[in-house]
């Protein structure tokens, strides 16, 4: 790698990324189109590669959060449809059109100043339909309260002249976890979600593509494929269910041993004096900190792995460096790699150190930390995103 590069840099394995895609195709069935989830810039790991891989797959759609993300998919030449998953103001409907976005309706009020400004512009928006089961977010409300309102707002939204209906979903809770309560939950929105579906259709509206089964639903309710399956995280290698269906990691977060220095016992590390050794030390700067993405709540808790074993962090993580206790590994020098995350370190055990879940910690791998792409063992592309 350029010395350039070499400081900090995140590989990203597109093999595994075909690998995970082909293992979520089997799990979800043949007649089940594919939505790959690449908000958040692919959850850290990079929107316009991991698009273009999917793309080249076979993948049928993409999703997003917001119209900027489309429009770098779409200036990078990435064809395939793409939903915006969350709100969009309705003054960014040219936008949506421009770019071909499919915009999701979470309101009959969003759905009529939608619809308004798509006429306004002299087109017609292709929308999909959002449904609160009971993530008690984003969509018209389908308990059973509100569910009779809800379907009457659904069919006065469907004849919106500036509106193509072309999708329903819904969005689930804890379908990723195990517990008999939250199954329970699980199941009681995916009732509500079709029994929505059968009353639409019962008033003579066939939605073509029905879609509700995220991650979670992914792994734990195939069943749940309907039209269309989207699953997040989980593509990628990461989260707590990944193992279940034998994917690999997609990322892997590598750093170098920059300096090395010897300390007596007593002396202490960085700031606020956290790590006093105890013994005769070797110590290890790494030019990675919080800056990079690596959260300083793991301060004296995580480690990074090397050729020799896994390193502890010693003392606080700084902004921009943080240190390692080398002292067992004295194979281990200056301008060694180190996996921060990984296949070796998994980022997911990083989260339930730092008290948070995977998807935090790949999205804070921040703009300054190139992503290398690898394909059958190569470099094939890199992406700094630092404007230059």
């Amino acid at each position: 790698m350029e010395s350039t590069l070499r400081r900090t840099w995140a590989e990203i394995d597109l093999d595994a990324l075909a690998h995970n895609y082909r293992a979520l195709r089997a799990q979800m069935g043949p007649e089940a189109r594919f939505l790959g989830v690449v908000k958040a810039d692919a959850y850290g790991h990079g929107a316009i590669e991991t698009a273009r891989t999917r793309e080249e797959l076979g993948a049928e759609y993409l999703a997003i959060s917001n119209v900027d993300e489309a429009r770098e998919l779409r200036l990078a030449g990435v064809g395939l449809p793409i939903l915006q998953l969350g709100m969009t103001p309705a003054d960014q409907t040219a936008a949506l059109l421009e770019n071909r976005v499919t915009q999701a309706v979470w309101s009959e009020a969003a759905g009529e100043a939608l619809s308004r400004e798509a006429e306004r512009a002299g087109g017609r928006l292709r929308v999909h339909l959002k449904l609160d089961t009971g993530m008690s977010r984003l969509g018209f409300q389908c308990d059973e309260a509100r569910f009779e309102d809800s379907l009457a707002a659904l069919r006065r939204v469907c004849a919106l002249p500036g509106l193509e209906v072309e999708g329903v979903f819904t969005h689930f809770a804890v379908s990723d976890e195990d517990s008999e309560e939250s199954r329970a939950y699980t199941l009681l929105q995916h009732r509500r979600f079709t029994a929505m579906l059968g009353r639409l259709e019962e008033a003579g509206i066939a939605i073509p593509l029905r879609h509700c089964a995220n991650s979670g639903a992914t792994v734990g309710y195939p069943q749940f494929a309907h039209d269309m399956f989207r699953p997040g995280i989980i593509t990628y290698g990461i989260g707590h269910q990944a193992h279940l269906l034998g994917l690999r990691p997609v990322m892997t977060l590598k750093t170098v041993v920059g300096a090395v220095k010897a300390f007596d016992p007593g002396v202490t590390v960085s700031y606020g004096r956290t790590f006093r050794a105890e013994r005769p030390s070797r110590v290890g700067v790494l030019p990675i900190g919080y800056a990079d993405g690596l959260h300083r709540t793991l301060s004296n808790r995580w480690r990074v792995w090397t050729a020799q074993g896994p390193a502890p962090i010693t003392g606080r993580i700084c902004m921009d460096m943080c240190m390692v206790d080398l002292t067992d590994l004295p194979a281990v020098g200056e301008g060694d790699e180190v996996e921060v995350y990984g296949p070796r370190n998994s980022v997911n055990e990083a989260a339930a150190l730092a008290g948070t879940i995977s998807y935090e910690l790949t999205c804070a791998v921040s703009k300054r930390v190139p992503r290398v792409y690898r394909r059958n063992g190569r470099e094939i592309a890199r992406e700094l995103l630092l404007r230059t």
